[in-house]
């Protein structure tokens, strides 16, 4: 079963459309990154998907159940949507982790500075909030986050306002907890790093989704053939090309290489260079949105 499936989501305020149509799944053990200029409306959705604001048209699904007529299936989830986490600032970290595993029905002391440790705040756990640095409290956020084991984990820009130190240990710690089978969805500006293991990214424009990008299992090459608008016609005809575009002058494609080299050499064209190509999703990403 999808851990969190989100049909024909679509959002609208007053006469304002904010989303419209957005569908997509995320699998247990994988990591969906949403990506998309400010106001596109990403935030909107983790809203829509965490259950904090109803939906226009379209549900969204956590375990098979509806999460805003079934609210018994947020027990399931884990979210920090609002950055950084609220918290009591006269109270340390430990207690307000306390007050988080009281209400999520956490009765082991031993989970609490388990997820103090894995956010490296052990050294700060019985400092007041109220003194915490803005990266502190966003870790906190997440330890709070986790501390009940869900199964679906729901984070809008996660490491907004961290310092390099702690982006990569937000970034290793999704690594990990989709190892251990949970479902990641988040938002993000940071797509060279999540390209590094995400499954998909969808990217959104306009309340749209615009591209649903697989990146695992990708094969992809770049190619220089003359005359490039004619050689990328031939490969988009080819059922052996996944796709194909131009960038930079060049032919960025994935698909069997054998067969898009002997259809070009077949039709005349002139082959200058054909060799492996490192998927730069940041770059696919700038030309998507460009180009929406």
């Amino acid at each position: 079963m999808e851990a969190l499936r989100l049909e024909g989501l679509g959002k609208r305020y007053g006469r304002k459309p904010v989303l419209s149509g957005v569908s997509l799944s995320v699998q247990p053990g994988e990591v969906y990154a949403l990506a998309g200029p400010n106001g596109s409306g990403k935030t909107t959705l983790i809203r829509l998907a965490t259950g904090l604001a109803f939906p226009t048209k379209g549900r969204a699904l956590l375990l098979g159940e509806d999460v805003h007529k079934t609210p018994s299936a947020r027990r399931h989830l884990g979210a920090v949507v609002e950055a950084p986490a609220a918290f009591y600032p006269y109270l340390t970290g430990r207690e307000n982790l306390r007050l988080h595993a009281y209400l999520a029905g956490v009765k082991e002391e031993a989970q609490i500075g388990e997820v103090l440790a894995r956010l490296k705040l052990l050294a700060v756990a019985d400092q007041k909030v109220g003194s915490y640095s803005l990266g502190q409290r966003q870790r906190l956020g997440l330890a709070a986050a986790i501390l009940h084991r869900p199964k679906v984990l729901v984070l809008d820009e996660p490491t907004s306002g961290l310092d390099p130190e702690g982006v990569e240990l937000v970034h290793g710690l999704l690594q990990e907890l989709a190892r251990e089978g949970v479902a990641v969805l988040l938002s993000t500006h940071h797509l060279p790093e999540v390209s590094r293991y995400a499954q998909r990214v969808g990217i959104l424009g306009g309340g749209r989704l615009l591209d649903e990008v697989v990146l695992t299992g990708r094969e992809a090459y770049r190619l220089e053939a003359h005359p490039p608008e004619g050689a990328l016609a031939l490969l988009k005809t080819l059922p052996q090309v996944a796709s194909a575009r131009l960038q930079g002058g060049a032919i960025l494609f994935e698909g069997d290489k054998e067969a898009v080299l002997r259809a070009l050499l077949q039709e005349g064209y002139r082959v200058e260079a054909l060799v492996p190509h490192r998927f730069d999703l940041l770059s696919y990403y700038q030309e998507r949105v460009k180009h929406a």
